[in-house]
């Protein structure tokens, strides 16, 4: 079997499903709903955007050796107390306008991904930096695409009160 292997992090961008933590936050904001941030909010990810993510399993399938991983990250390490006060601002409210809510089972405290070989040998790079300017076309994207996000929305948000978060 000829294959290649790829790990990567916590993606953002448009199109995620509202359960992920960004997505979730932002389709809070727009309904109105208070923020919730799991645990102490010191999980820390490799945060990378989609169109990042996409475009380096693009490259390693193009040009990726046969029967290698590699680690896709975009030097986006943050944790997701950060990011929730990052969302908060764009949104213009108070960084501490959020709930605290019980830690889901398991979670991991840190994901941590060094790129390096990929880029070393396949030359790709993230285009997406700036990560207050993805979030924000992030932000702009759930706002302009409601009919997308919507129908998911309340069944989510049951499952997520149903474990008391």
């Amino acid at each position: 079997l000829k294959a290649t292997i790829s790990n990567c992090s916590n993606n953002y961008g448009p199109y995620q499903h509202v359960e992920k933590f960004i997505p979730r936050q932002i389709t809070n904001l727009i309904d109105g709903v208070r923020p919730k941030l799991y645990g102490d909010g010191k999980n820390v990810r490799d945060w990378i955007h989609t169109e990042d993510h996409s475009s380096a399993v693009w490259r390693i399938l193009t040009r990726g050796r046969i029967g290698e991983t590699y680690l896709i990250g975009a030097d986006g390490e943050r944790d997701n107390l950060a990011v929730l006060r990052e969302i908060l601002r764009a949104f213009g409210r108070p960084e501490d306008d959020f709930d605290w809510v019980r830690d889901r089972p398991g979670h991991d405290r840190r994901y941590a991904i060094d790129s390096s070989k990929l880029r070393r040998e396949l030359g790709w790079e993230p285009q997406h930096t700036d990560f207050a300017e993805g979030l924000a076309e992030t932000i702009r994207w759930y706002r302009a695409n409601e009919a997308w996000w919507r129908p998911a929305k309340e069944a989510t948000e049951a499952r997520y009160r149903a474990q008391g978060q």
